[in-house]
């Protein structure tokens, strides 16, 4: 690592200001992205904001909506009962990230403000249509995702909380890497009744909505349905794991096994 200076804010207004006054600061949640990158110099903050002293963590549950606070760990959303019984698919998908450690440490706030484009949680986000409330603002899920690792949070803009709607049914399914458990495809598909949302994360850059998929859906919630679909390759993610057109042959099984577990 390179030398940096270390800061663990109590409020969220100390931890902005430290933010906006650092040369080059970094945001560390769970540090499950940061600290790995910096180990191999692969990143030299001049300062880390440790926001895990804000004790920014719970999950909030209403008739129409869940709101899971940013520090709040994966393996608090998989455990959660209230959450476990308004969005199944939300607590199975927390539950499933990576290993123990990291679904203990890493948080939800942390996972969507990296944007890693195998990440699980972009997928509900966009397919719950849910919003990103941060220090500033609220963002709906579509307009948060921008890219590769890019969001639309600004250079002093903190994430706080996430409002997921919740829907009448769904499901997530994904391959995952053996090693790493990263999704090399995910799909999680939610059924509100007058619209059904297909999100779609580890094929692309970024996570993406699949229009074709929730026409298809919305006419017949069906495994066959999903499977019916072809998926268009638009710059399909490629490496020794999985070739761009096998990553798009698992969008089609993944969302299959979405819709046959969507609850």
């Amino acid at each position: 690592m390179y030398d940096f200076a270390y800061h663990r804010p109590a409020t969220l207004a100390d931890a902005v200001e430290l933010l906006k006054n650092a040369e080059d600061g970094q945001l560390m949640s769970g540090g499950m992205t940061l600290v790995p990158t910096m180990k191999q110099r692969l990143a030299s903050p001049s300062d880390i904001i440790d926001l895990s002293g804000l004790k920014n963590s719970g999950i909030k549950v209403t008739k129409t909506k869940v709101t899971v606070q940013a520090g709040t760990s994966h393996a608090e959303v998989a455990a959660n009962e209230d959450l476990r019984k308004a969005i199944p698919a939300l607590a199975a998908l927390a539950g499933d990230i990576g290993d123990p450690h990291v679904r203990n440490k890493g948080t939800i706030g942390g996972s969507i403000a990296n944007n890693d484009p195998a990440a699980d949680y972009p997928a509900a986000v966009v397919a719950l249509n849910a919003t990103v409330i941060t220090s500033k603002r609220k963002i709906p899920a579509e307009k948060f995702f921008e890219g590769l690792f890019e969001t639309a949070l600004a250079r002093d803009e903190i994430v706080t909380a996430v409002e997921f709607a919740i829907p009448e049914r769904a499901g997530y399914a994904k391959f995952p890497n053996p090693a790493s458990r990263y999704a090399m495809v995910g799909v999680f598909v939610a059924d509100f009744g007058t619209e059904v949302r297909v999100a779609v994360t580890g094929a692309g850059a970024c996570v993406f909505r699949h229009k074709a998929m929730e026409k298809a859906l919305k006419s017949d919630f069906s495994r066959d349905a999903a499977a019916s679909v072809k998926t268009e390759i638009k710059a399909f993610n490629s490496d020794i794991h999985a070739s761009a057109e096998y990553r798009a042959h698992l969008v089609g099984v993944m969302a299959g096994r979405a819709v046959a577990t969507a609850k």
